[in-house]
């Protein structure tokens, strides 16, 4: 079934298209929701809540906007972004033990040891060191562009202007590989 077709159905809510769905995309998201929250029950909790919103808010997808995958995407790596900013995450983070700060630490420095959440790590390899420092920090790590420009002192209109040119020539290598 083409995925035009999938997506259709699965907005006029059929079942087993969203099972469909989620068994395409579920790893992938599952892997940028990790990279973000660096802990396994709540990536899972964040998972479902993110499919519970794909299916709730399917008539909002339109093809004219862009790939469904990109909009999955979006609205997992948004979630993940949101439960790190909220005053439960950050209470609870408050009181890790020790193992767990390590493992955080060494996951901040070793940008190597990153799960290819999505499959484009080989991608990102052929672009420019300044976009791969930008996608690093934005998309597998959750970064806000402020916090990206600061991280990397670089004003914040250089940071948005870069990202945008990166993920335009990101997307520029994904269409001409296929």
């Amino acid at each position: 079934m083409a995925l035009e077709e999938l997506v259709n159905k699965f907005q006029q809510k059929d079942e087993k298209a969203f099972k469909t769905l989620y068994d395409m995309y579920s790893n992938s998201m599952e892997g940028v929701i990790y990279n973000i929250v660096k802990d396994r029950y709540l990536t899972e909790e964040i998972m479902q809540d993110v499919f519970v919103k794909v299916w709730e808010k399917s008539d909002t997808y339109s093809n004219k906007k862009g790939r469904f995958y990109t909009w999955i995407l979006r609205i997992a790596r948004n979630a993940a972004i949101d439960e790190i900013r909220s005053k439960s995450y950050k209470t609870k983070k408050l009181n890790l033990n020790s193992d767990t700060f390590v493992d955080i630490l060494e996951s901040k420095d070793n940008l190597e040891r990153k799960t290819d959440a999505i499959g484009i790590t080989e991608f990102v390899k052929d672009l420019s060191e300044k976009c791969k420092e930008i996608i690093q920090l934005i998309y597998f790590k959750g970064y806000t562009q402020s916090e990206t420009s600061k991280a990397l002192e670089i004003p914040i209109g250089s940071i948005k202007t870069r990202n945008r040119n990166c993920i335009q020539n990101l997307r520029n290598t994904l269409i001409n590989y296929n």
